[in-house]
């Protein structure tokens, strides 16, 4: 039986959709996600509920704590579901890169995304892609994703013995991280994971410590509430940072560079500061929404309740929509096909995950 809709699941809905598009550069609906006005995107949403759906699933039905050991053991089975579900978009991926080049008559969509060393060096870049060291372009969230659960075991454990300990010990490895510029290598290419996971377990970790202080503590909702405009100023302000394309040059910044930039990658405080105003901004538009529209509550929910299935199909329709677009030249009759059909094709597989999980399985079909 599916939950019933909630806020959790209804924002983590709105984030896959929200990725979806934003993965189909250059499409006409991209304009109008909210990546486009301030500085962070639904990538922090979708970490920091994954952070909250922690706390969610580490207690039992009447809120106590599970064991440690099944805690690590529940975090570390996620790791290797993720991981698996990662290996199998990569290698779809690769396909479709492989079959659109021989149908297109195209060798130079062989480069596309960082899938070069695949096909030109296949057996160093084949350890690479399974170890996760080699990743393609828009395909490195679930990366971070693996990274962040194999972190987050010793901080939710932390927590336990105090909230305090584990957010400072949390701090310390980002900005260390920021400060001396630490990050996960890639190979067989030079460089680093483009989502720097020692800086994105904060985001994880404050969304879990989150569910703890709203779930415990009175003066969370009440300051959660006096903070609102606070929140309001600061999507603002990003808002017109982002109208008026205002951003620090990289090459200007003071050191540590990092700690003023707006870059993705590592999570600096300025996309960090303006995704917790968007939170505070935001926090009553469920309630708002769900009453005067339950239908799009309940789709956007149901997105959310089947998150890496409906992100993993999104991933590869959005990999084909590219494709299609580059081979039709786009257009917003086309941006209107393949978004719209990619839409309803995560509709689809929400609904299809949870029919699977519904229907009676029997011994003669097993």
């Amino acid at each position: 039986m599916a939950r019933e809709p909630n806020a959790i699941d209804f924002w983590r809905g709105f984030a896959l959709i929200t990725i979806f598009i934003n993965h189909i550069p250059g499409n006409t609906f991209e304009h109008f996600t909210y990546s486009q006005y301030g500085t962070s995107d639904a990538a922090e949403l979708f970490v920091f509920l994954a952070g909250w759906s922690i706390g969610i699933a580490v207690r039992g039905r009447s809120g106590e704590l599970e064991p440690a050991s099944r805690t690590i053991l529940r975090l570390l089975s996620r790791m290797v579901e993720v991981y698996r579900a990662q290996l199998v978009i990569t290698a779809i991926a690769l396909a479709t890169l492989a079959g659109a080049a021989l149908l297109l008559d195209n060798p130079l969509l062989l480069e596309w995304h960082n899938a070069g060393p695949v096909f030109t060096d296949p057996v160093q870049a084949t350890v690479g892609w399974v170890t996760l060291l080699h990743q393609l372009g828009y395909f490195n969230i679930l990366p971070l994703y693996v990274g962040l659960l194999g972190l987050a075991p010793i901080f939710v454990l932390m927590a336990r013995v105090s909230r305090l300990l584990a957010l400072g010990a949390s701090l310390a490895l980002y900005f260390a991280a920021l400060i001396f510029e630490l990050n996960v290598p890639s190979w067989p290419n030079e460089g680093h994971w483009f989502f720097n996971p020692l800086c994105w377990q904060l985001l994880l970790l404050l969304g879990f410590l989150a569910h703890e202080w709203r779930r415990e503590s009175p003066s969370f909702l009440i300051w959660r509430r006096r903070l609102l405009p606070l929140g309001i100023a600061l999507v603002t302000l990003g808002a017109v940072l982002a109208w008026f394309h205002i951003r620090p040059d990289p090459l200007l910044v003071p050191e540590p560079r990092l700690l003023f930039t707006f870059d993705k990658s590592h999570l600096p405080p300025a996309r960090l500061i303006h995704f917790i105003g968007v939170l505070l901004a935001f926090q009553a538009v469920f309630g708002w929404i769900y009453p005067r529209a339950p239908w799009l509550g309940r789709q956007l929910a149901a997105l959310g309740r089947n998150s890496l299935a409906v992100f993993s199909v999104g991933s590869i329709a959005s990999l084909v929509a590219q494709l299609i677009r580059f081979w039709t030249g786009g257009g917003f009759a086309i941006d209107v096909l393949v978004v719209g059909s990619g839409v309803v094709l995560l509709a689809f597989t929400a609904w299809f995950v949870e029919w699977r999980s519904r229907s009676p399985r029997s011994s003669a079909s097993a």
